[in-house]
């Protein structure tokens, strides 16, 4: 959907002192800043948070580091502490930046109840998360694990989200309500994924080394759905709420149901063309499923 679809002016053209990502960074923010300078005109009592949290920020990365840091802060893990590991990796490594920036929009565009950006830094758990996540992994990759462990101890006490740090996860992704997601250790989520509430890709139990879900882009999972095993969820490929997946499913089909069957069979599965990790939809495939709708 075009940022003008969403009451916003589009992003200016690129220009050639800007690459396109750190032009869509400086759009993203200074949409952020206006809302959050509209908010604090409009309740006051808002107003020391949203300029603590945002307005006293020069960047994104300062604002998202600070929030977070006050979030997952302890009293034994400082937000001090915090606030310089999350910067120092957002500033580090402009791929975090870029993934937060496509989180913000995938969360503006694809979830009705999202009313702003600056709703969505401030108050969706999903999406921070998320961010969060990407630093525990940067660490992970680094060698740092006991730190990566801590943090991803600290995401899911305050968040309710268990994501392994080890798990790689793409940008452009929507956690939708979040609450009771689990990843685990050797997951790969791709890009331009949605995922509902009480999502398990988990392994079987039984396996070990590469046991867990390998999801493509553009997939869209449905609250409650639980993927198991090292199994492939196809590019642009809906596995229907509830669903328990315990077998690959073929890109651009919906699995529904528990075990998971494939709309239309096996041997010829219904297809669609549209993306459902973007479109949201959830329900176009119930008339091919049963002939009993209530």
């Amino acid at each position: 959907m075009p940022a003008g679809d969403l009451g916003y002016p589009s992003p200016p053209p690129s220009q050639a002192t800007e690459t396109p990502v750190e032009e869509d960074d400086a759009w993203v923010w200074a949409q952020i800043k206006a809302e959050a300078r509209r908010d604090a005109e409009s309740e006051p009592a808002l107003a020391s948070y949203l300029y603590s949290t945002i307005l006293s920020h020069s960047s994104l990365e300062r604002s998202l580091s600070f929030h977070l840091g006050n979030k997952l802060c302890s009293s034994t893990l400082l937000s001090t502490l915090l606030y310089d590991l999350f910067l120092n990796t957002f500033s580090s490594d402009p791929s975090l930046r870029a993934a937060a920036v496509a989180d913000l929009r995938a969360a503006r565009v694809r979830d009705p109840a999202c009313v702003s950006f600056s709703h969505c830094l401030l108050n969706y758990k999903g999406f921070l998360a998320c961010q969060a996540h990407r630093v525990a992994h940067k660490l992970w990759t680094q060698s740092r694990r006991p730190l990566a462990l801590a943090l991803h101890s600290r995401i899911s006490d305050v968040f309710a989200v268990d994501i392994h740090p080890a798990a790689k996860i793409g940008k452009g992704i929507l956690f939708d309500h979040a609450t009771g997601v689990v990843i685990g250790e050797t997951a790969v989520v791709g890009n331009n994924v949605s995922i509902l509430h009480h999502v398990t890709l988990g392994g079987t139990g039984k396996a070990c080394g590469d046991r867990h879900p390998k999801i493509g882009d553009g997939v869209l999972i449905g609250a409650g759905a639980t993927i198991l095993g090292n199994v492939k969820i196809g590019e642009g490929a809906k596995i229907g709420a509830g669903s328990v997946v315990l077998i690959d499913v073929p890109p651009r089909t919906t699995a529904v149901g528990n075990p998971a069957r494939l709309v239309g069979g096996k041997e010829k599965p219904s297809r669609h063309e549209e993306c459902p990790g973007e479109s949201m939809d959830h329900t176009s495939f119930i008339s091919e499923w049963s002939d009993y709708i209530i």
